[in-house]
């Protein structure tokens, strides 16, 4: 109750909304869904031409939603498995591993990420013929990585 009475009182001051903005910020969990799904997408591409991993690393920690981190993971292995060259598969490993090691992907949000892929593996299938098998090649390699747990890789659906 007391935090929300001085809540009350800071947003009621001249101004005061702005000097929360300030302090907190009014990024991340403000901007819309379909925005932040974009960013992301926009930011994939950037690092597979640039290769650049601590900007990748720097962009997503700038959206400000590390409960939205699962996004990025399924964009991740879903350009993995739409793609055509080897160079995507190493790219989104690296990324990956670097996200995973600094703690910037919690294991929680990778799980959700990985989740997600394996739910809509049929779907995808549908479109890349090759995916369950690439899928499981992928998950394979994370896994030897230290990215996924023993157990997630366990839940890869297989053909």
């Amino acid at each position: 109750r007391a935090a929300l009475d001085r809540a009350t009182v800071l947003l009621s001051v001249t101004k005061g909304g702005k000097r929360i903005d300030n302090v907190w910020g009014s990024g991340g969990g403000q901007q819309s869904l379909k925005h932040l799904v974009k960013e992301i997408d926009m930011l994939l591409k950037e690092y597979l031409l640039s290769g650049d991993v601590l900007e990748a690393e720097r962009c997503l920690q700038e959206l400000e939603v590390p409960h939205f981190h699962h996004e990025l993971v399924y964009e991740a292995l879903v350009m993995v498995l739409e793609s055509t060259g080897e160079k995507t598969f190493k790219m989104m490993l690296d990324l990956l591993k670097s996200l995973s090691r600094s703690s910037v992907i919690t294991m929680d949000q990778m799980k959700r990420g990985y989740e997600r892929v394996y739910c809509e593996i049929p779907d995808i299938n549908l479109d890349v013929p090759h995916s369950y098998s690439l899928l499981e090649r992928f998950v394979e390699e994370c896994f030897q990585a230290g990215i996924i747990s023993r157990a997630l890789r366990d839940l890869c659906p297989s053909r």
